[in-house]
């Protein structure tokens, strides 16, 4: 199995970190011992907590996948989990801290992009021209827009785009829309989602100097020059609104995915939203503390965000695939969903769903376990197959433009935002509009034209 020959070579002329992109090792499938054929031959991109973890926990457990390339700005995040490949495999990947390096390799097939969400637009896309397909985490994007180019990238250049919306390969879930399909709990004109937990504080951190190692200006890519600052950097990007959108879209937003797709829909009428810094006195920009509601024609779906609330679980990982229910009022990631007849609580780790009917009696409900392998499966099934994914791209960025929508509305004081679904624009309102995409630092530029 070959990659197609990619139709555009990815080049970002005047990239400040380009002649400091390293590589390390003899090249991508140079091992001390023999290297087994692989169907599959892949790149990591990002090498963080999501990224190493798919290598230890998927991808080196795999005999089908060879892990080819890992890249990372950071080369110390990058060279250990090398270390992880090359332990449990023999060989060690190639390094890089550009992936557009591991883009001109004809042998690979596909890429896993757990970027931070400010990269995922662009090396998605480059990805795309390059002829490679794409497993790219959530959310979608950094801002609609990107989110509409990286679908367009996918059309385009005919490659297999999945978000990592696992829950969408579960079979419980699956189970609990064909449940709502039947018409069992009525007609569904409420839908309440929780993202509700307790969030270390991140304190307050004044610049410093880069680590070493660290490419920083490729860091930042298509955010604004700043100086270097822990709080800004690995993982605490998520509290910023140049790199991320806070919990609603780190988090929150795969609920928000299993409910849009519980309820058949695609763009909401309008959408609403407000809440604050509360609790926490930090660096963070984002709220920790969230209302959103979304206006359907004849559903309203509502977000509830918190991130200090102790009382508030999720499912601990050892119990997640055992069968068991979460206490439904104290699970932190609950999609509830209000029929005219019965009321289904759903959970999103694994743990199933429940039914209950007038009498507040259990009339309907499964046990289910976690999809994070069964995603990948599927990923690598449509890979060979061409077919559609489970979490296909342009599904990802209609679910991820309701948690955009939620924070455009907040950062503009919680007005009323009305929106255009076949435009992805907003009526009436400039000020929204211009929040629909950022102003980007040359050269790492998402074009028009993809």
């Amino acid at each position: 199995m070959t990659s197609p020959r990619p139709t555009r070579r990815v080049f970002l002329a005047g990239t400040a970190g380009a002649a400091a992109a390293t590589v390390f090792g003899g090249g991508a499938g140079r091992a001390a011992g023999t290297v087994k054929p692989a169907k599959y031959v892949i790149g990591v991109i990002g090498t963080g907590g999501r990224g190493t973890w798919l290598l230890s926990e998927e991808f080196i457990k795999r005999p089908e996948v060879r892990v080819a390339y890992v890249c990372d700005v950071d080369l110390n995040r990058a060279n250990k989990a090398a270390e992880v490949v090359e332990k449990a495999t023999g060989s060690r990947p190639t390094v890089v801290q550009d992936y557009r390096r591991m883009l001109d390799d004809q042998d690979l097939h596909a890429v896993f992009n757990a970027t931070p969400d400010h990269w995922h637009a662009l090396s998605t896309i480059h990805a795309c021209q390059a002829g490679k397909d794409v497993y790219v985490e959530k959310p979608c994007a950094h801002n609609i827009r990107e989110g509409r180019k990286m679908a367009e990238a996918a059309r385009k250049y005919s490659r297999v785009v999945q978000m990592g919306f696992q829950n969408r390969s579960a079979e419980y879930v699956q189970a609990a829309r064909q449940y709502i399909r039947s018409g069992e709990l009525g007609d569904v004109h409420l839908v309440r989602v929780r993202q509700m937990r307790v969030r270390p504080e991140i304190g307050r951190t004044p610049d410093g100097p880069v680590p070493a190692g660290v490419d920083y200006d490729r860091w930042l890519g298509p955010a604004p020059q700043r100086e270097f600052n822990p709080n800004h950097f690995h993982y605490k990007w998520h509290w910023h609104w140049e790199y991320s959108g806070g919990d609603i879209i780190n988090d929150g937003v795969h609920q928000i995915d299993i409910a849009r797709w519980m309820i058949g829909k695609d763009y909401p009428l309008g959408a609403s939203g407000t809440g604050g810094i509360f609790y926490f006195n930090d660096d963070q920009e984002t709220p920790d503390t969230q209302v959103v509601t979304w206006d359907y024609p004849d559903l309203t779906m509502l977000f509830e965000l918190t991130l200090w609330t102790p009382y508030m679980k999720k499912v601990d990982w050892s119990v997640r695939d055992t069968g068991a229910f979460p206490d439904w009022p104290f699970y932190a990631a609950t999609t509830e969903i209000h029929g005219t007849k019965n009321l289904m609580f759903l959970a999103r780790h694994g743990s199933g769903w429940q039914v209950f009917d007038a009498d507040g009696k259990n009339c309907a409900g499964c046990t289910g376990k976690q999809a994070h392998s069964q995603h990948i499966d599927n990923f690598f099934a449509c890979v060979e197959s061409r077919a559609m994914p489970n979490a296909d791209i342009e599904d990802g960025h209609r679910s991820t433009i309701l948690s955009h929508l939620g924070n455009i509305s907040y950062r503009l004081g919680g007005r009323k935002l009305r929106f255009d679904g076949k435009t992805e624009s907003f009526i009436d309102d400039r000020e929204a509009d211009k929040m629909l995409k950022r102003v980007y630092r040359e050269p790492y530029v998402v074009p028009d034209e993809v």
